[in-house]
Parts: structure tokens; sequence; C-alpha cells
């Protein structure tokens, strides 16, 4: 079973900076992908980021430039790091983790509100 646990949202003024945290925990020996999804109010889902165990990252258009994944030795935390932030970035951000030869395991979402 994986766990994964948030941290780090909040409410910033446009142009202002976060950053989140996502931990992973339980039994799984590695960490394929790990990334960010976001929802904001009425709108589906949509993929933000990832980074895979190579170290390969990929960022969604509207948040390139801007925002800057991370994670720590151990590859089983990842640190988003969202500057210059807009008030359309305001929504529930989900961290997902995907390990090798399990499904992938969503956290519980914390929420990021950009407004002034």
């Amino acid at each position: 079973q994986v766990r994964v646990v948030e941290s780090g949202g909040g409410l910033v003024q446009p142009g202002g900076s976060l950053r989140l945290s996502c931990a992973a925990s339980g039994t799984f020996s590695n960490i394929d992908i790990m990334g960010w999804y976001r929802q904001a109010p009425g709108k589906q889902r949509e993929w933000v980021v990832s980074i895979l165990s190579g170290g390969y990252i990929n960022y969604a258009d509207s948040v390139k430039g801007r925002f800057t994944i991370s994670r720590d030795n151990a590859k089983t935390t990842v640190y988003l790091q969202m500057d210059s932030l807009k008030p359309e970035d305001t929504a529930i951000y989900y961290c997902f983790v995907h390990p090798r030869g399990i499904g992938r395991s969503w956290g519980q979402g914390t929420q990021v509100t950009v407004s002034s």
C-alpha cells in the first residue's frame, strides 16, 4: 500500500510564491513517476508536471517557466516551487505517485488560492 501526503497550500497574492511538498511512503521498491495535477472549480483535473525516475521533467505549458519541481535524494518526496502565481492557478493540487509494478496513488489534495 502506498500513502501520499501533500502539504504547503494556502492563500497568496498574485505574483507571489508557494511551495508544495508531497511525500510517498509504504511498500514499494522504486517510484517510476511522481508529479502533480490540479483541479480548478468547475473544471476537469489537469496535469501540471511529472518527474521520472531518471530525472526527466515535463511541465504543462501553462506553468512552464514559473513552476519548478524537485525531489529529495531518496526520490520519495517531491517539491513544487510555484512562483509568479496567477489567479488562474487557483485550484486543488493533487500529487500522484506511480511506483514500479503498482498502480497510481493519489494524495488528498491541497488548496492553492491566488487572490488579492
